[in-house]
């Protein structure tokens, strides 16, 4: 037997493993990896040499009526995305108003700076000592 047709002989063996759920040689998943690791067979066989057999198993799987385990895997991958941005989006919105505040007290605290400076600088500075005012406690 030739070395393609015994190649061709495993990658068929294997699909049928797999697509019984009798997995040797691999996870068993639905996968285009998973069928050359269970045929023994490198990935580009399937991909470049024997695509008529890549296409006969996707085709099976397909009639199965099941998303392919990759499928199902990025689906998952979809929906913890768009949680993710949508968590992202609010944390976003707060930070921006968090720097609206921020830049009103940053331009409250430059214009006293500005007054005192601008009294210290005077020919008869006075400087009036303030009562201590108790912080409250930082956090963490």
């Amino acid at each position: 037997m030739s070395g393609a047709a015994d190649e061709r002989d495993r990658i068929r063996a294997a699909m049928n493993r797999i697509l019984t759920g009798r997995p040797k040689h691999s996870n068993g998943a639905l996968t285009i990896v998973a069928l050359a690791l269970e045929a023994g067979v490198p990935r580009n066989a399937l991909t470049q040499r024997h695509l008529d057999l890549k296409n006969e198993f996707y085709a099976k799987v397909k009639e199965r009526g099941q998303p392919t385990d990759a499928e199902a895997r990025l689906r998952k991958q979809v929906v913890r995305l768009k949680e993710l941005r949508e968590q992202d989006k609010a944390e976003l919105e707060q930070l921006r108003d968090d720097v609206e505040g921020l830049v009103r007290v940053v331009n409250q605290l430059t214009l006293a700076n500005w007054q005192l400076r601008e009294r210290l600088s005077a020919s008869d500075p006075v400087v009036h000592i303030l009562p201590v005012q108790h912080r409250p406690p930082r956090p963490g």
